[in-house]
């Protein structure tokens, strides 16, 4: 276990050194800072974009729900393809053509300032509080469920314990990023990126091994084994994937901290192919997170988990020899790092450039911007570690509780917006301004009454049902008052054939998956 330990605090070592690498006497512009001057190939885009994307929430929490749901999780990983697809072909060429820094200055060219304004606070504020603390929360529970005896030092108390890592982590991924911005970000989660990959295949062949081979995934987990659970189902019905689908809009393609390092990209193709190698990556993550999940219901039949979220506790601590386990903890730790990292550095990026440049300090010299955007990342700190401790409240409250599918429904009061703008000023001729802003914010009332006339309803049909009908809301406006509806104009943009070629096959990919394992 101290082996272990030390393997860790070595790790974290390395990250801090290479995050804030060459960059410590340096002044630095904007678009080196937060774009990293916009240089960046297509390897360091899908990678970085990957593991950016990946928390220990992935780890802990989804191979907890596909301890109790199968292979049904993995739609929350797969179908991104969909969004990711969109992003490369139709959202990313507009955003590159534009030279925007930020979504915001997208935003506010097809909607108005206040639509764009709306939208960065609404982003700051669901980053720098709920994305931020839900990550915290997650890596400082495993770290604590698996040295939980050594850090019993600090404290008796395993939520006091918790506490503590939550702010030591955070603080942590908030000095390099301080120190390097976006550059130090891509190089740092390049190389977590190898970690948790390394670390995700070594916990999945130990589960699959412990479970008696891969054709005992279908001989004892085969009830396991479906993309598609009935439409009945309290939390993963197949019509869901409705709902999957259309809030991946926003999640890939309207995204500032998803979407960061393709607008750095060096030209539009290593964008292109960056994401659609990324939407690959996607296969490979759900993989090394849900099997070992379904493995372990395999291996426990006979006495199961009280707390479902505990499945990768479980896998680390009771089935991996020391050694093993401080790898699997650093791909933990690195997954945690690369989120953090870049929650902070986008952040950063909207707070500088679309607040405190436009409506605080119109003069602000690049300097002042960059030195506005350090100090976000710190107050991002604070916000997300307040957050944490309410997560970790909720979680000792009724430790049973399904954390990962309660964030949900609580990001998604604001994200049914994000995903009914982004459609509005794609693919909509001329909407209302006025409209799509009191149709974005009214979006979460909506949302609430779905929730309260209908309790029963799942919440990605809820969410489905709620953009739809905004989204149409808008349309049949835009329609009655203009005569005209869709923007069909460079809809689709495709660098080369290759690309295109590539495209086809990722789709094609997705489409076959969902019938493979229906």
């Amino acid at each position: 276990m101290y082996f272990d330990l030390i393997l860790i605090l070595i790790y974290l070592v390395v990250i801090m050194g290479i995050g804030i690498w060459g960059r410590l006497r340096n002044e630095v512009g904007v678009d080196e800072y937060f774009l990293s001057s916009r240089s960046l190939k297509w390897p360091y885009i899908a990678v970085s974009t990957i593991a950016t994307n990946i928390q220990a929430n992935h780890f802990v929490a989804m191979a907890g729900s596909a301890y109790v749901f199968g292979l049904a999780q993995a739609n929350l990983e797969i179908n991104a393809v969909f969004g990711i697809l969109l992003a490369a072909f139709v959202f990313v060429p507009i955003y590159l053509q534009m030279k925007v820094v930020t979504i915001t200055q997208f935003f506010e060219k097809k909607l108005g300032a206040r639509v764009a304004l709306t939208y960065s606070v609404l982003m700051i504020f669901l980053y720098s509080f709920m994305y931020l603390g839900t990550a915290l929360f997650w890596a400082s529970y495993v770290l604590e469920g698996i040295f939980g005896n050594i850090l019993s030092v600090f404290s008796d108390e395993k939520a006091i314990r918790i506490a503590i890592l939550i702010i030591f982590t955070g603080l942590f991924s908030a000095i390099y990023t301080y120190m390097g911005g976006l550059r130090a970000v891509v190089r740092t989660d390049v190389i977590q990126f190898v970690i948790l990959v390394a670390g995700g295949f070594i916990t999945l062949f130990i589960a699959v091994k412990h479970l008696g081979g891969w054709e005992q995934l279908w001989g004892k987990t085969g009830h396991l084994m479906h993309l598609h659970l009935p439409s009945d189902h309290d939390t993963l019905p197949w019509t869901g994937i409705i709902g999957m689908l259309l809030l991946n809009l926003n999640y890939w393609g309207a995204n500032q901290v998803i979407l960061q390092r393709a607008l750095a990209a060096k030209s539009l193709r290593d964008a292109q192919i960056g994401l659609l190698v990324g939407g690959g990556l996607k296969y490979i993550m759900a993989i090394i997170i849900i099997i070992p999940g379904i493995a372990l219901a395999g291996i426990l039949r006979e006495k199961s988990l009280a707390d479902p979220d505990l499945a990768y506790i479980t896998l680390v601590r009771d089935f991996l020899p020391d050694g093993l386990r401080g790898i699997i903890l650093m791909g933990l730790f690195a997954s945690l790092m690369s989120t953090l990292d870049s929650i902070y550095n986008s952040v950063s990026t909207l707070w500088s450039i679309d607040i405190y440049k436009k409506y605080i300090r119109p003069d602000a010299t690049e300097s002042e911007i960059v030195g506005a955007g350090k100090k976000s990342i710190l107050a991002a700190f604070i916000t997300g570690a307040l957050f944490s401790f309410v997560v970790l409240y909720v979680k000792f409250d009724n430790p049973t509780f399904p954390l990962t599918h309660w964030f949900n429904q609580l990001s998604y009061f604001v994200k049914n917006g994000f995903v009914i703008i982004i459609m509005s000023a794609v693919f909509l001729l001329r909407p209302s301004r006025k409209l799509v802003l009191f149709t974005m914010l009214f979006s979460m009332p909506l949302t609430y009454l779905f929730m309260k006339f209908l309790p029963d309803m799942n919440y990605f049909i809820r969410s489905a049902w709620v953009i739809l009908l905004s989204f149409g809301f808008i349309a049949a406006a835009t329609f009655l008052k203009s005569g005209e509806l869709f923007n069909s104009n460079n809809m689709l943009v495709i660098s080369d054939k290759y690309v295109g070629r590539l495209g086809i096959l990722l789709a094609l990919s997705l489409i076959f998956c969902h019938i493979i394992f229906h």
